[in-house]
């Protein structure tokens, strides 16, 4: 019997009890009547897409926003219950759900637990309040430590938790601090990101190119060397606790590398479900309607569900097989280029692959290519050269 192609799901909660001043994410405060609407629809959308890709085995589930845990306990039921009555998932499935310290309770852990949730990734960003302040965020670091405490007490044995590194007015020590008091807690997994400052959203008005902070009583930013410094600091410290790094900004315990974000990474195909959610399958990309109050009035079907679909030319998979891979610490296997591509990796990128490795920014052992730290310091600059003319 032919074995079934892997599927990772993708499901967006677009609600959040505020909106943090850096995040451009389609997401935004609703009333609890809308967080029912959008549960009734999303589970309307899961029942139509479910029909079509039965062919596929669901090996990964994320469940993603906003803040997913804003929703009722029996709501997340709801849609846990139809996701397993339409699609097959396999046994052992990883399956993720976004928290935020503030809106989970023991009462929605446990009901996670009997919807098959068995991931947990809490959001912190900083140890330090201030800190979380200039973020927007609406939580403490103490109401932090009582929501992870709750979700180890509900038995979840696969945590994971954010934090976010060259915030406003932050400095080497304060991220160390920031590091130190989350390696006390012992998390299986910590995505550490810096920064980044994304149009449209308030902090780009307070530190976009023609901003001045000063002006909104803004600390001001790290500058670029304080901000290596901290990435530098945070690989150094996480090894030492027994974390290895197997993504430019992911760190693990051995065996808890975040699933869905390694299949991501590595070309898994996946079907994004809810309000702008994005999907790639069998070589096309598309994504969903990105208006609340249409997504809501509109009954799921194929054109509705299919936004701007475009079918990615063989150049634009290789290309993107490049950058994704290029992420990972193992790097981009030559075989599996071979394996997806029917060319040779070195046929196609010879000329870019000797050049970086000149330059240092590569690292070649046949039949792999990864970055080395000089390359990930200018990553972007390094995959902007796997672009086909």
């Amino acid at each position: 019997m032919k074995s079934r192609d892997k599927l990772e799901l993708y499901v967006h909660i677009p609600f959040c009890a505020r909106k943090c001043e850096y995040c451009d994410f389609l997401s935004g405060v609703a009333p609890e009547g809308v967080h029912k609407q959008y549960t009734d629809k999303l589970i309307e959308e899961i029942q139509f897409q479910s029909a079509r890709y039965r062919e596929y085995m669901v090996s990964t589930i994320f469940i993603g926003g906003g803040t997913p845990s804003i929703l009722r306990a029996e709501w997340m039921e709801e849609i846990m219950g139809a996701i397993r009555q339409g699609f097959e998932i396999e046994e052992g499935a990883e399956v993720t759900i976004e928290v935020n310290p503030g809106t989970v309770d023991s009462l929605k852990l446990e009901a996670y637990k009997r919807a098959g949730i068995n991931r947990i990734s809490l959001g912190l960003q900083s140890a330090n309040n201030d800190e979380l302040k200039s973020l927007g965020r609406i939580h403490s670091f103490e109401e932090f430590l009582k929501s992870y405490q709750r979700v180890r007490l509900a038995g979840f044995a696969n945590v994971n938790v954010d934090l976010m590194s060259a915030l406003p007015g932050q400095t080497c020590a304060s991220w160390e601090k920031t590091l130190k008091k989350v390696l006390m807690l012992k998390p299986e997994h910590i995505s550490a990101y810096s920064l980044i400052i994304e149009e449209g959203t308030p902090f780009y008005t307070y530190y976009g190119p023609k901003a001045n902070p000063l002006e909104y009583n803004r600390c001001p930013l790290p500058d670029e060397e304080l901000e290596r410094r901290m990435y530098y600091k945070t690989k150094e410290i996480l090894k030492q606790h027994g974390y290895e790094r197997y993504e430019i900004s992911n760190y693990a315990k051995p065996g808890f590398e975040c699933r869905h974000n390694t299949g991501y990474w590595t070309g898994v195909e996946y079907l994004g479900l809810g309000l702008g959610a994005s999907s790639y399958i069998k070589g096309e990309r598309f994504c969903n309607e990105t208006d609340l109050k249409t997504y809501l009035q509109r009954i799921p079907d194929e054109e509705n569900l299919s936004q701007g679909a475009e079918v990615l030319s063989i150049q634009e998979k290789m290309e993107e097989f490049m950058f994704l891979g290029l992420r990972m610490m193992e790097g981009v296997s030559g075989s599996e280029f071979v394996g997806h591509f029917g060319q040779n990796m070195w046929n196609v990128y010879g000329e870019v692959i000797a050049k970086l490795e000149q330059q240092g920014l590569l690292e070649v052992k046949s039949p792999s290519i990864r970055l080395t730290e000089k390359g990930i310091d200018i990553s972007n600059y390094v995959l902007s050269q796997f672009l086909l003319d």
